[in-house]
């Protein structure tokens, strides 16, 4: 069975997603579920939805290796950053196969600060004529990775950043789950 760890700093709309998505999955797990913000709201959608939910503080992040043993203790195959918006330390990167998913389509919009509602303000400002999502591997550079896969949609004259958000959300629904399952089925 493969293990799945997801980091989310937010309200996990992501996360439940993809604890739903392997609720019965043959081969694969979502073990648990660890969030920066001991109030953020994806804790209380993975307990609710029976994963163990787990805050941990920045200093058991980056200064002390308790978080990166706990995943080593719990035979972690795959971490999913689902709304994490923390540079993960190089340990981690290291360690672990580690998955991200940007509200764009890199390596455009990318970057330090390049997140939800940012992302989208920036597309449409820029009149860009289409927009997406990216899922990548992890490395040491905020929305480096390689990339796994893409998905893209129209940007319309007359989207807001709350309407491309929509769109962008459905991407994330329909692929995220699918491509996290392709990625460990594909690494034994």
């Amino acid at each position: 069975m493969k293990k799945i760890a997801i980091l989310a700093s937010g309200s996990g709309s992501n996360a439940e997603n993809i604890i739903q998505f392997f609720k019965h999955h043959p081969n694969i797990q979502v073990d648990s579920v660890w969030s920066n913000k001991r109030d953020a709201f994806v804790l209380e959608r993975a307990e609710r939805l029976k994963v163990e939910a787990h805050p941990f503080s920045m200093d058991e992040f980056i200064s002390t290796d308790k978080l990166l043993n706990e995943f080593k203790k719990r035979e972690i195959d795959l971490i999913v950053l689902a709304g994490f918006l923390l540079l993960l330390p190089q340990k981690f990167v290291r360690e672990f196969l580690v998955v991200n998913i940007h509200p764009a389509l890199l390596p455009s919009y990318g970057g330090k600060g390049m997140y939800g509602v940012h992302v989208h303000n920036a597309v449409i400002a820029n009149k860009e004529l289409e927009s997406g999502i990216t899922i990548h591997l992890v490395d040491e550079v905020y929305d480096h990775g390689k990339v796994l896969f893409q998905a893209k949609c129209a940007v319309e004259s007359q989207d807001t950043p709350e309407t491309l958000a929509l769109k962008i959300h459905e991407l994330e629904m329909e692929h995220f789950p699918r491509t996290i399952e392709a990625l460990l089925s594909g690494s034994d």
